[in-house]
């Protein structure tokens, strides 16, 4: 049975959960920027674990879903801290990290802070580095300076109302870069990417998988994937991902490549 709760992660902000006891190892999903706990690969995920009996925790960083907290707030540092008091406090032994597009930046930042937690990590489009790459890099010089000047800017998103982008988001997301150099990993990583990605180019997972030190890494490109990799056949392939790094029979059978073409 799946518990849920509430969790004061010391100045006032309660983080909301859900929690799955079970085997181990622990799976813990890392939503996407502006995400949720409640969307399609989060409950996909947890439907899969209840079946099997494996534990998972699934949770909102502040600002996000049912947490507390103003969204505007929130730096890459502030979530990244959401997601390592969630892991330290809520879970005992090891934990595949899963973590969908920002979720994958937070969970090589989580592994790199408790590397002997980990016992894998499945990037569902992650992507590191987005605010410098991908936001700022993205914005016109009269952006950057409305940006600088008034400290937030409201970016027109395909899925929604108009995306909050502030400054201290970018500017401090410059302090937890990791594409500049290695990544100092070493446990077994899954990278899934569309290859019809608006957001994320592809050969972002290619870049995550030429920094980290780690050799156990395989990359699965869904040619007619989108972003959100939310349909029935991209869920199915999440979950045969994960199922094959809890069960090592299944793990080994699909180590015979290194880079999947799907």
């Amino acid at each position: 049975m799946e518990t849920s709760g509430r969790l004061d992660r010391g100045n006032g902000i309660e983080l909301a959960w859900k929690k799955l006891d079970g085997a181990d190892p622990t799976v813990l999903f890392l939503p996407g920027f502006r995400s949720d706990m409640n969307g399609d690969k989060a409950t996909a995920l947890a439907e899969f674990c209840a079946s099997r009996g494996q534990a998972m925790l699934r949770f909102d960083y502040s600002g996000h879903g049912a947490s507390s907290g103003r969204f505007e707030d929130g730096t890459i540092g502030i979530w990244a801290r959401d997601a390592l008091t969630v892991l330290d406090r809520l879970t005992e032994g090891k934990v595949i990290l899963v973590g969908s597009s920002m979720g994958g930046w937070l969970a090589l930042l989580t592994a790199l802070q408790r590397p002997e937690r980990v016992a894998a990590i499945v990037g569902v489009a992650a992507v590191p580095d987005f605010t410098e790459n991908l936001m700022w890099d993205s914005m016109t010089f009269e952006e950057r300076a409305r940006l600088m000047r008034e400290g937030i800017l409201r970016v027109p998103s395909q899925y929604g109302e108009p995306t909050p982008i502030t400054r201290a988001l970018i500017e401090e997301g410059r302090t937890h870069l990791l594409l500049d150099g290695p990544i100092l990993l070493d446990c077994p990583i899954r990278l899934l990417q569309g290859q019809a990605d608006p957001d994320v180019p592809w050969e972002m997972a290619l870049r995550i998988a030429d920094r980290v030190v780690a050799q156990d890494v395989h990359i699965t490109l869904i040619k007619d994937g989108d972003h959100r990799l939310s349909r029935p056949g991209d869920l199915e392939l999440l979950k045969r991902t994960v199922a094959a790094l809890v069960t090592p029979d299944s793990s080994k059978a699909l180590a015979e490549t290194r880079i999947e073409q799907s």
